[in-house]
């Protein structure tokens, strides 16, 4: 199955595919950036969900409805905080990405959207973050899988600039 990948600037709580990620902190009882505006936008039900769920670990993936999000999902995972690139940050990243993909596709989700995980308070450099994004998720589609889309959707027009450089493999 062929599928898409794109770059959008937005507000990923405004998007209409079947699942958004969520870049969450472990607790998964939100936070700032856009795990709290994930929350706020979802409504109280979705913060009761995750207080089910036990937390998350980095690296990890965890699935809730979605509620009053035009997403029927969220895909919750907790990227690495960035401490210099010594610590197995771009592993925990990419494992990110990866078992987000693999849980939207064990529930045949067909279009998911993306934040920039751990670019923000983590402190992930943007440049390698979204090269991570990019390569991750490029070689899971290339395996059959439900998804026949993706997007990347991004806060700021700094962002979507290197996203869609590296989209259109320009280096960066």
């Amino acid at each position: 199955m062929n599928s898409t990948i794109r770059a959008q600037l937005g507000d990923i709580t405004h998007l209409d595919v079947d699942a958004i990620v969520n870049a969450a902190n472990s607790s998964l009882l939100g936070g700032g950036g856009v795990d709290g505006a994930i929350h706020r936008a979802a409504g109280p039900d979705l913060v009761h969900e995750c207080r089910l769920l036990g937390g998350c670990r980095p690296g990890e993936a965890k699935m809730t409805k979605g509620y009053r999000l035009p997403a029927r999902h969220v895909i919750h995972t907790v990227g690495p905080v960035w401490r210099g690139g010594a610590w197995q940050e771009a592993d925990v990243l990419s494992s990110c990405y990866l078992r987000c993909l693999e849980l939207a596709s064990e529930h045949s989700i067909h279009s998911i959207a993306f934040p920039s995980i751990s670019t923000g308070i983590f402190g992930y450099p943007i440049e390698s973050a979204c090269r991570i994004a990019v390569s991750t998720t490029r070689a899971f589609l290339a395996r059959p899988s439900s998804i026949v889309e993706v997007v990347f959707c991004c806060f700021s027009p700094s962002d979507l600039e290197v996203y869609e450089g590296v989209l259109r493999g320009l280096p960066t």
